[in-house]
Formats: structure tokens, sequence, C-alpha cells
């Protein structure tokens, strides 16, 4: 089965003098699907140009928490609007970010709060960056209800994984759990039940170990597929037949081989 890359900025200007080169690379390698979520309203037509242009590319729109300066009020009534017209398969990349100094917490809430209610008023999934706000994220989500969605580069405490999965959340892991260092991480990824994984490479950011410092591409997904092959002590195929079956069932992808 063709592996997915669930959390790929494809659309990203770092992609743009080889960005086809990047898709045939990628399905070389195996990773036959990508879902492509947004950051700011400003890319959306962009990425959804980009979506068209490649089978196997999967758009989600939303406005990411850390690109608070791009954000409008106005732009949650035009996230709804292109929802209705484009049916992307999920609402994202949205969330929390307390880690980086200066990002007004309460205009975060606020789109999070606001693109929450729009995945549950169209039955869309939600991709959810939270760094540093795990807890707050969270209680978020339990208080708008009816939600589904992956916390992508997951980097809670076993506890809070815990927590997700009974609410039905996915969790994504990638180039993190590469590094030798990231030991919790690692026995997560170990240890996880893996109805609840989803791989992802978050290119061009977030590389393996083995590039540190490079551009990352989807081409290297099978990397992480390896890495928690070996933690897990499992045959590859196993996990790489049920995170494709993980990822399909959450963004309503069409089966291995549909278009």
């Amino acid at each position: 089965m063709q592996l997915v890359d669930s959390h790929c900025h494809l659309d990203a200007s770092e992609f743009d003098a080889d960005r086809l080169a990047v898709v045939e690379r990628a399905r070389a390698a195996g990773v036959g699907v990508q879902i492509v979520p947004a950051i700011t309203a400003a890319s959306w037509p962009g990425l959804r140009t980009v979506c068209a242009a490649q089978r196997g590319l999967y758009p989600a729109y939303g406005l990411h928490p850390m690109f608070l300066d791009a954000h409008r009020p106005e732009h949650l009534d035009a996230l709804r609007e292109w929802i209705e017209r484009e049916r992307p398969c999920a609402v994202g990349e949205c969330g929390l970010d307390f880690f980086v100094d200066g990002l007004d917490r309460e205009l975060q809430r606020h789109y999070f709060h606001g693109q929450l209610v729009l995945a549950r008023e169209f039955d869309l999934p939600v991709i959810v960056h939270a760094r540093r706000a795990m807890d707050e994220v969270i209680h978020t989500m339990r208080r708008v209800g009816g939600l589904r969605g992956v916390i992508h580069s997951f980097s809670g405490s076993p506890e809070q994984a815990r927590q997700l999965w009974d609410m039905g959340f996915l969790i994504g892991l990638g180039g993190p759990l590469t590094y030798t260092r990231a030991n919790r991480l690692r026995q997560l990824a170990a240890t996880m039940p893996l109805e609840y994984l989803l791989l992802e490479t978050d290119a061009p950011d977030q590389p393996d170990s083995a590039i540190r410092g490079q551009r990352n591409e989807p081409a290297r997904l099978p990397v992480i597929l390896e890495t928690i092959a070996q933690l897990r002590q499992q045959m590859a195929t196993e996990i790489a037949r049920q995170t494709s079956v993980n990822a399909q069932r959450l963004f309503s992808l069409p089966p291995a081989g549909g278009s």
C-alpha cells in the first residue's frame, strides 16, 4: 500500500524550483499521497493550484497560529466560503503555539476556536499545531466537541496522548523521532496503538537526523517508517498498511489506486 505523508507543505516557496521533481521522488519512494495544509489565507489559491496539478495531493485550508500578522477577522468568513466551495480534506493547519515569544495568545485562541467550529459544522477533520499548549488545545477541542483530527508533530506527554486517543484523535510523528535524544517521543512511537498513528514529514521543515539542516521533502517519509519499525521491532509493511488506512479513514481519501 502506498504511504501517506499526512503533513507536507508542498506549496512552500522552498519547492518552487523543483516541485514536480519532489513529487516524482516521493512517488518513487512509495509516497503516493500528500496532505497539504495551508498557513495563511493568502496562500490558499496557490495551494489549490499546486494540489490540482498532480494526483495524490489533497489540500486543507486554515490559519496557522504562528502567522497572526497575516490573519484578519474576515479570514474566518473567507475560510467558510473556501470550505463550502472547495470541499477540502481537512481544516488546518490551525492550533495554538505558546513556544514562540510575542504571539498574542488571545488572538490565537480566537482563530483556533473559530476554525474548530467550522470543522465541526462541515464535519471535517482538523490538522492541529500544538506547541507548549497541549493541555489548552485538548481542553478547547473538548469544549467545542464533535471533532476528529490529528495533532501534527506531537510533542506532548504519554498522558496527553492517551487523552487524545480517548477523544478519537490521531497523532502525527515525523523527523524529530529519528534523533536518538528524543527519548520520550521514541518511547511513544514504540508503544502507542497503531490505529492512532499517522506518518508525516512536515517538509520542507523538520528534517530527519540523516539530513539535519537540509531541506526536507516527502521522499524522506520511509526514513520515519523504518525508524518506527525498528523502535517497535515490527515489520515496516505492517506499519505502512495501518498508517495508510488511518489516513484514508480520517481524511476520507479514495482507496489506493483511486484518483
